[in-house]
């Protein structure tokens, strides 16, 4: 029984350090933030933070996998699964997952604009960075396997290269992302996230109609 209540406290403190740097990360700036005041802003002593990590970006990087952020799951993979029909519907709906979440829940809110906003990758902050990097590879590899795969099916010729293709759609997605967070208040991020989805799909070559936009019936005949 002491065996588990340690582990248990063990835990609890881990949690407490990773709640204090979101919020000093988040009001202060990474670089800006030091392990002493995390410690102190949880209630800990120095040395309980090198217990549980090794620096700083070891620290930041147990912070980012506490959470799921957008991009890095549900837009991507079920998309080019065996057996799925529709490869663009699937990534539109994990878009529209990953917006809704950003909009949602707080905690998710938060550690994307510490990792998109409050962070500097300086040296000591490399391996951040190569987080960063490996999550944006794997995103846009999931996004050229689906566009590549939806244009077989629908017999259509991309514009451009798929690897350029999906580096746009990335764009397109981080950077409304990334805008919205700037002021939460310019734009609703969920259904303009999926009209410029929509739009930009068209200018690829994909024939999707747009959210809201009315149904035509090619059948009706029109009187001039």
């Amino acid at each position: 029984m002491v065996a588990r209540r340690t582990k248990e406290e063990a835990l609890a403190t881990r949690h407490r350090l990773l709640d204090a740097a979101e919020l000093l990360f988040q009001a202060q700036g990474v670089s800006q933030t030091t392990l002493q005041q995390i410690a102190q802003q949880a209630g800990a002593t120095r040395g309980a933070i090198y217990w549980h990590f090794k620096d700083k970006a070891d620290l930041f990087n147990a912070m980012m996998e506490r959470v799921i952020l957008p991009l890095e799951t549900s837009p991507r993979a079920a998309a080019t699964a065996p057996g799925v029909d529709d490869p663009l519907a699937e990534i539109e709906e994990g878009m529209v997952h990953a917006l809704t979440l950003m909009t949602t829940d707080p905690q998710v809110r938060r550690v994307f604009d510490i990792a998109t906003h409050k962070v500097e990758y300086t040296h000591d902050m490399a391996s951040v960075q190569q987080r960063h990097l490996d999550a944006r590879n794997a995103c846009v590899g999931d996004f050229e396997k689906a566009l590549r795969m939806a244009a077989r099916r629908g017999r259509i010729k991309l514009p451009v290269p798929g690897h350029v293709a999906a580096q746009g759609l990335h764009a397109l997605i981080s950077g409304l992302i990334q805008n919205w967070l700037l002021d939460p208040q310019a734009f609703d991020l969920v259904p303009t996230g999926r009209r410029t989805f929509r739009v930009y799909l068209a200018g690829l070559g994909f024939v999707r109609p747009l959210p809201g936009a009315p149904v035509v019936d090619e059948t009706e005949t029109v009187v001039a």
